[in-house]
């Protein structure tokens, strides 16, 4: 644990001075090959950041979807060493949380058409069913800029209180559902409190605990890297679904996913469970390793 302060330390102390920003391609090399798309044309930028999510589970509701496809955080942050408060900046080329569509298990099938539906839509969904198209993907994707991505450098230390909090959104994609059916939206998003520690969340769910994993740093402390980690909360409450069937069925079909999914539902129903590696490091070292 000291170990691991005493990097963080360094890593700050070993932060190169602003420089012009200056936007052009980056190719960090070697142990820092994962920070490609590190904002270094900020030159406010003092830290690279990198989160690979691999495994896993979200639940809302009703719902659980097993995180199958990996999914990357990327970026980097401003740490002022006054205040130890850090500012999240976006990935480089803007793509700062990766779009990784998630098997929805079970999809539409066993859901039939609710009786009050007019004719036309219910035969519209009918035919949907009927021609295959049950499946369902969940696209986690963040609802605010990446400057609302907030990171605590000393609960990632200790492992405990919210190391990470994500503000995002859950697209649902179904040939039925059309392209704009989301579980919150930028003007309501799932706010994510992540935490290596154990969670406080009101009934029905019961506590469960994170880990730091297998944390490891270089001998010249300009990288940290935690293998094995698992990031967790499920306090968070969720909203329901909006936009899906398009903005003529709407009315209609965000009331049959929010059955569906058991949406809206309130602290205490929903759970997030990230597990993977995060690396970060030094603006000064991910540049000379160009």
């Amino acid at each position: 644990m000291k170990r691991l302060f005493l990097a963080i330390a360094a890593l700050a102390v070993l932060a190169l001075p602003a420089a012009p920003a200056v936007a052009a391609p980056h190719h960090p090399t070697g142990e820092f090959a994962n920070f490609g798309d590190c904002p270094l044309s900020n030159s406010s930028v003092n830290f690279c950041f990198y989160a690979n999510t691999t495994a896993g589970s979200f639940t809302l509701g009703s719902k659980t979807v097993p995180l199958v496809k990996s999914s990357v955080l990327q970026g980097g942050f401003i740490l002022n060493e006054e205040t130890e408060k850090t500012t999240f900046v976006g990935a480089e080329d803007g793509n700062t949380l990766s779009k990784s569509p998630q098997p929805v298990p079970g999809g539409l099938l066993g859901i039939t058409a609710p009786t009050w539906w007019p004719q036309f839509l219910k035969d519209l969904f009918n035919e949907t069913i009927n021609n295959g198209f049950t499946g369902v993907t969940a696209t986690v994707e963040l609802a605010a800029p990446a400057s609302q991505i907030q990171l605590d450098l000393h609960a990632l230390i200790f492992g405990e209180g919210t190391v990470l909090q994500l503000p995002v959104k859950v697209k649902l994609d179904n040939p039925f559902l059309g392209g704009s059916c989301y579980v919150g939206s930028n003007s309501s998003p799932i706010v994510i409190p992540l935490t290596l520690g154990t969670t406080s969340p009101p009934p029905p769910n019961k506590p469960i605990t994170g880990s730091r994993g297998t944390v490891t740093f270089n001998e010249e402390f300009t990288l940290i890297r935690s293998v094995g980690n698992r990031l967790v909360n499920n306090s968070f409450a969720a909203p329901g679904a909006n936009g899906c069937g398009g903005f003529l069925f709407s009315w209609a079909v965000d009331p049959l996913v929010n059955s569906m999914i058991g949406v809206p539902s309130p602290a205490g129903t929903n759970t997030a469970i990230l597990e993977g590696t995060t690396e970060i490091g030094n603006r000064a070292a991910v540049v000379a390793s160009e």
